[in-house]
């Protein structure tokens, strides 16, 4: 009993310190009304496998269709399992690194990012990422793998380079997320 009850405090703790912009869970998302959303992939998200094996995990679609809903509640499942989480949108991001940046302390803010074990990056094709922000979206854990996991862009795949300023970084986003198209996946 008190065991559980630790449990409940510690997900509500890694809750709140995800910042979620507003309580949203997978249970909650109507599949019904997004037939092109794989369920089945996402409960497989849930499961949080991809983060273990550091992943990223691109959602990418229309303004409305559900990347935010979907990006939340793949925080809170990874809240569930006792996962330190973090939400923020691309500019966010953006701005708090240039401005540690220009205070020289990128490396600290850098490390206290690093030490979640996912970070969703919200908005991502509203603004282009400056450079010190690409450095951080592709900057490697210990074990050589990208540590943001999700990225919610509004662009159409076609037009998804736009947010990083060279295709290259745009083509390792997209073709190591495990929800990519399967033509663009790695085998």
């Amino acid at each position: 009993m008190e065991s559980e009850e630790r449990d409940r405090h510690a997900v509500q703790a890694r809750l709140h310190d995800a910042r979620l912009p507003r309580m949203k869970t997978l249970e909650e998302f109507d599949f019904n009304q997004a037939a092109h959303i794989p369920a089945p992939k996402i409960r497989e998200l849930a499961e949080g496998g991809y983060i273990e094996r550091a992943e990223p995990v691109v959602l990418m679609g229309e303004c409305g269709t559900g990347k935010t809903h979907l990006a939340t509640g793949l925080c809170v499942a990874a809240c569930r399992q006792k996962r330190r989480v973090r939400f923020t949108t691309a500019a966010n991001l953006v701005n708090e690194l240039v401005e540690a940046q220009q205070q020289g302390g990128v490396r600290r803010v850098l490390a206290r990012w690093m030490r979640y074990d996912l970070i969703a990056l919200d908005e991502v094709g509203y603004v282009p990422l400056a450079e010190i922000g690409l450095s951080f979206c592709f900057r490697s854990s210990p074990n050589g793998r990208t540590r943001l996991a999700d990225r919610d862009t509004n662009l159409p795949f076609s037009n998804g380079h736009r947010c990083f300023p060279t295709q290259d970084c745009a083509r390792r986003c997209w073709t190591e997320s495990p929800i990519a198209p399967t033509s663009l996946r790695r085998h």
